[in-house]
């Protein structure tokens, strides 16, 4: 055939989905609702059998119990003998991690991967990425750095041909971005609100946080994350944890969850240092030096709001910025948050429970690219 015969253009095809097995479908829906069940296995499956019966997501060739099957042979669960000595089954740490990546691919499924490692600041430094830009060399300026098809060129234009020589005015240093390194704990509400008036919020804040947790350990693994939750006190917990989060009958003690969180930041060798913390609820807990607790859930009370914004202004003279996600829209509540945030020069956002996970990775991602000092 001639090639000038073959005609050039687009192809239009009907898309098709991607092959998926009976598993690999039934194991999206199962870490869904694993999720929701903070970890519960016989309740997951019970939620999974009423999606089948609505959704048909099963054959006659392949059940429900051969996908419970092969959950045990792919290491997915495990029996174990629970507290009442009856047998039961979990899940494993192989199934974490898959909900942490599953958590990481639907919140930060658009960003770009970067180097392992470091992430970038908007200061200059002396090692590390180079930018394409110059500037003129300075004394203590790394010679390795010098660009000299940069400065021969200088040394032409500034003494032409015919003298030409090279002269410490004449060279010049590619610039590089200087990489650092970030600690950030991340506090969530585990107050009795995160579940009240039929919305569940305490899901979609697991979720964020394995999803930072997955993001941290995969890109970033010289940064560290410190998870701690807080309801009438506060406590950390493992990444490995997360799935099984659960809300109490609690009140808010934020000044324990700021104590707590500025307390592990102090440990930190990293110069960065940052707190995120994602409630729903205003501070209505204290636990005064006796070990009882002053509570009062009846609007803002002054006593707890200003040792709340006291902690708030100690963290500042840390340094430690603290970015509140707040999931309400009461205006007293906003309030708060604004004298909250402006004792600790931090940020706040007003969000809803959709796009939140977005919002801390780009939060985490601008406060990585400035200098804390």
């Amino acid at each position: 055939m001639n090639r000038n015969d073959v005609s050039s253009g687009f192809i239009f095809k009907t898309y098709k989905k991607p092959y998926q097995s009976p598993f690999e479908i039934l194991f999206e829906v199962f870490k869904e609702v694993i999720t929701h069940t903070s970890g519960d296995f016989d309740e997951a499956i019970d939620w999974l059998r009423q999606i089948d019966k609505e959704y048909k997501l099963t054959t006659p060739e392949y059940s429900i119990d051969d996908f419970i099957e092969d959950l045990k042979n792919k290491g997915y669960i495990q029996e174990r003998i629970k507290p009442d000595g009856k047998n039961g089954i979990e899940i494993t740490s192989k199934t974490e991690k898959a909900i942490r990546q599953r958590a990481l691919k639907e919140i930060f499924g658009k960003m770009r991967k970067g180097s392992s490692g470091n992430h970038k600041t908007k200061h200059s430094g002396q090692t590390h990425e180079a930018t394409g830009d110059f500037k003129k060399y300075q004394y203590g300026d790394p010679l390795d750095k010098i660009s000299m098809t940069e400065s021969l060129r200088n040394a032409q234009i500034n003494h032409g041909l015919d003298d030409f020589h090279l002269t410490e005015n004449d060279l010049v240093v590619e610039e590089s971005n200087h990489k650092s390194q970030m600690s950030t704990v991340l506090m969530i509400d585990i107050s009795h609100s995160m579940i009240l008036y039929g919305e569940d919020r305490i899901t979609p804040a697991k979720k964020v946080a394995m999803a930072l947790a997955e993001l941290i350990l995969t890109q970033y693994p010289k940064d560290s994350l410190d998870v701690i939750v807080f309801g009438n006190d506060a406590w950390p917990i493992k990444i490995k944890d997360l799935p099984y989060l659960q809300v109490g009958p609690f009140h808010t003690n934020t000044v324990a969850g700021l104590q707590l969180a500025m307390d592990l930041l102090r440990r930190k060798r990293n110069a960065n240092k940052q707190i995120f913390m994602i409630t729903d609820g205003k501070p209505s807990c204290l636990r005064m030096p006796d070990g009882t607790y002053y509570k009062n859930s009846n609007g803002l009370d002054e006593y707890i709001t200003q040792r709340c914004y006291n902690m708030a202004a100690q963290a500042r003279k840390l340094n430690i910025p603290i970015t509140t996600f707040m999931i309400a829209s009461d205006p007293y509540l906003q309030r708060f948050v604004d004298e909250f945030s402006a004792s600790n020069q931090g940020k706040a956002y007003y969000t809803g429970l959709a796009g939140l996970g977005e919002m801390i990775f780009e939060d985490y991602e601008t406060n990585r690219k400035k200098k804390m000092r």
